[in-house]
């Protein structure tokens, strides 16, 4: 019995670990002036489009490290002039966080999502143009997801559940993509075969 609770406290304490920031990664987020933006990640950079494909992993919101990491992808996404939304991949970091400009706001604020997770999907889609920040010159149209329901946490560790729809929606969907390296171009090759039918939005065939 005792070796099982040396054990359990153990694991416990690894997963716990496993939330944390590593060492690099601290290190990557608070380089140089920590009140500057970090620059955003290219596919046409090899090492850099491997950190975009890589899958991120969960980050507990009382890292402290968090905060400075989540105020330099705000000025990261400020400095594109016009971009909507960040994932934390496009900074380096495979971790789940993003920041997202709610259109479905007044004010049109631009808020943090961490360890986000899309919990449900509408069959009605919308289809629309997206760009990406982290590829030059790609544009084209996607089908998303009218509504979703999505759940997170914020800073203090509390967490929220909130239904999205719209322009927001789709913001949500390509950035929560990232963190499973889903990039638009992958994502157009992969869906070019399926087919809608066309209402007031649209709805996948069965």
């Amino acid at each position: 019995m005792r070796n099982f609770t040396f054990l359990l406290l153990l694991l416990i304490g690894f997963l716990g670990s496993s939330q944390k920031f590593s060492k690099d990664e601290k290190e990557l987020i608070l380089a140089g002036d920590v009140k500057s933006a970090l620059p955003i990640y290219q596919t046409d950079t090899e090492e850099q489009h491997k950190v975009l494909l890589n899958q991120s992993e969960d980050i507990s919101p009382k890292d402290k490290t968090l905060p400075f990491l989540i105020d330099r992808m705000r000025l990261a996404l400020a400095g594109t002039g016009g971009g909507v939304g960040i994932a934390a991949p496009q900074v380096g970091i495979n971790r789940r966080v993003v920041l997202v400009q709610r259109f479905d706001k007044t004010g049109l604020p631009v808020e943090y999502f961490i360890n986000p997770k899309i919990v449900w999907r509408s069959e009605l889609m919308n289809k629309g143009p997206e760009g990406d920040l982290s590829i030059e010159n790609f544009r084209d149209a996607f089908y998303r997801s009218y509504s979703i329901r999505l759940e997170y946490y914020d800073l203090d560790n509390k967490k929220h559940d909130e239904m999205v729809e719209g322009f927001t929606a789709v913001i949500f969907q390509h950035e929560i993509d990232h963190l499973s390296g889903i990039l638009i171009p992958d994502k157009l090759e992969k869906e070019k075969d399926l087919q809608y039918n066309e209402v007031k939005v649209y709805k996948r065939y069965k």
